[in-house]
């Protein structure tokens, strides 16, 4: 585990100059993939962070399991701000955050703009379903008229004032054709980064690479429509960013399952003490001895200068 990690606000020194979506930028800008592992609260994102990851994605998806809600955009806009709050204030990483259909028509776009940005976050993503949206990777999505869409990334881009907007289209479900139509119509309405969503074959990848001139995202997430690749297998298919959005949550509620399985058999835990964090590698996790630091330097007592000096 990495010792460096520190909460970012202990220290002004630990703070950053940049506003997140310009940070995001300066890591699309490098040669080479971006890797952007899902995040679905505070402590996996700081643990992601100790992993080394440079930024991080905030699942619709991921975030609604957590609350035990299905992903059909019945969360909040205040619940989706509160969790960004939260992966920012414990990591300071720029945050790609899933705006689901963007809480409403183009008003309400603007509005979740403004709201992420003053959270901290570094991109908000925007799909062209309608609601009860689904899951990309499942059957009968409704999608939303083209031009609507596009009306809701030029809202969102006048709305911003750094934060990176990604348009996900689901239209591949209808045919590649209208995916990449969609995708440039989105592009000309100002979304930095195209998210073609559930794309099947390397030559799918490869033509909306060809076809779409702008960063593009592709979405990793496990046992879906998209066969399983690396990031160095999406790079050569020219997308830029790579994202595995739940797999931090079915890992964890995986573990968690079978925690409570095997101390509802045997009451007891001692069997499973080799597959929990001990009790010094959480507190190095959270930093616990930097905030007790903290509050000493903050706390010690300070003498009244002597009378006339």
């Amino acid at each position: 585990m990495n010792n460096a990690i520190r909460p970012p606000w202990l220290d002004a020194a630990a703070l950053h100059d940049r506003p997140a979506g310009e940070r995001l930028q300066m890591l699309l800008d490098r040669p080479g993939v971006v890797t952007v592992p899902g995040a679905h609260d505070a402590l996996s994102g700081r643990l992601a962070q100790g992993a080394g990851f440079e930024a991080l994605y905030l699942s619709g998806a991921a975030l609604s399991a957590s609350m035990a809600l299905p992903d059909l955009g019945v969360i909040t806009l205040e619940e989706l701000c509160h969790a960004t709050r939260l992966l920012v204030r414990a990591t300071g990483l720029p945050v790609l955050v899933d705006g689901d259909t963007g809480y409403g028509e183009a008003l309400n776009v603007m509005r979740l703009v403004r709201e992420l940005e003053d959270a901290g976050a570094a991109a908000v993503q925007i799909e062209d379903q309608l609601l009860p949206k689904k899951c990309g990777h499942l059957n009968d999505k409704r999608l939303a008229d083209a031009d609507d869409m596009a009306r809701k990334i030029a809202a969102a881009r006048r709305a911003r004032t750094h934060l990176r907007i990604i348009a996900r289209t689901d239209a591949a479900a209808v045919s590649l054709d209208d995916a990449i139509q969609r995708a440039r119509l989105y592009r000309e309405a100002g979304a930095d980064i195209l998210f073609p969503e559930a794309l099947t074959s390397d030559d799918d990848f490869r033509a909306v690479a060809a076809a779409v001139d702008a960063p593009l995202l592709a979405n990793m997430t496990e046992f879906g429509r998209t066969p399983y690749r690396d990031a160095r297998a999406f790079e050569a298919l020219g997308f830029k960013l790579v994202v595995w959005p739940v797999s931090s949550l079915r890992v964890a509620a995986k573990a968690v399952a079978e925690l409570y399985a095997h101390l509802a058999a045997r009451g007891e835990t001692a069997g499973r003490l080799d597959r929990m964090l001990t009790r010094a590698e959480l507190y190095q996790t959270l930093g616990y001895h930097d905030f007790e630091a903290l509050d000493q330097s903050v706390a010690a007592s300070v003498v009244p200068p002597a009378p006339g000096a």
